[in-house]
């Protein structure tokens, strides 16, 4: 199968990176992904007590907890959120990153503690992407990637079009309960700290009453989420 790796015109790729993006290019050949709707319950926690005494009331069902970093770009005259659309790299593992997936999200709707987003996902390489967040132009340089293929193409970002928006960190301890996979959210902004509990599901108003119930009968506070972690993060406030 032929490749095509993409030069820049005026900045000479590092070798080391180079192995990466030819690396990184041979793997996307075999992960073809299509947008696909996401649908999930967004509960907001009023504090960290409500944080806390939710995580023991479900410490039993605890499978793992991940450290993400999310870090965002946009086109140099706003073409993706002008048009309500995020580009995101993700990093798991906290100091040392063990992998990196890239996602698109556009048309994001949220009412009534559910949201949904179209969204679409890619893995890509932890150091190229972390390359990426210095250099943002790399990553439109993944001629393989059907993601930047639609940043490109769908949005007219063009080489060098790219910058970086910055980003925040979250702490996310996920549950099996009640058959459903939980995600509590502590998410880390610049400006403060705000806690969530998730849970995708193709059924969303049962599992908000299932989840309102479980809160009510323990007592503790909630609302329904009103925005994404995203549009916090582009307010500079918490809500």
């Amino acid at each position: 199968m032929q490749r095509t790796i993409a030069k820049h015109t005026s900045i000479t790729q590092p070798p080391s990176l180079l192995r990466l993006l030819r690396r990184h290019s041979k793997d996307h050949n075999h992960l073809p992904t299509t947008p696909t709707m996401e649908v999930e319950v967004k509960l907001r926690l009023p504090d960290a007590a409500s944080h806390q005494k939710l995580s023991h009331l479900l410490s039993p069902f605890h499978t793992q907890t991940l450290l993400q970093e999310n870090v965002f770009f946009d086109g140099a005259a706003a073409q993706l959120s002008s048009a309500l659309a995020a580009l995101r790299l993700r990093f798991y593992g906290g100091a040392v990153d063990s992998r990196c997936i890239i996602s698109l999200k556009a048309k994001p709707a949220i009412a009534a503690g559910i949201s949904r987003v179209e969204e679409e996902e890619e893995p890509i390489d932890p150091s190229f992407a972390r390359a990426c967040v210095a250099e943002p132009w790399r990553l439109l340089s993944l001629d393989s990637s059907r993601i930047l293929t639609r940043v490109r193409e769908e949005f007219g970002i063009g080489n060098k079009g790219l910058v970086c928006l910055g980003g925040f960190k979250n702490v996310r301890s996920v549950y099996d309960w009640e058959g459903l996979k939980l995600e509590l959210d502590e998410t880390h902004y610049d400006f403060g700290t705000s806690y969530e509990i998730e849970c995708e599901s193709s059924e969303p108003d049962r599992v908000k009453k299932l989840l309102e119930e479980f809160l009510i009968e323990n007592e503790i506070s909630y609302s329904y989420s009103e925005v994404s972690k995203f549009a916090i993060f582009r307010s500079g406030k918490l809500p």
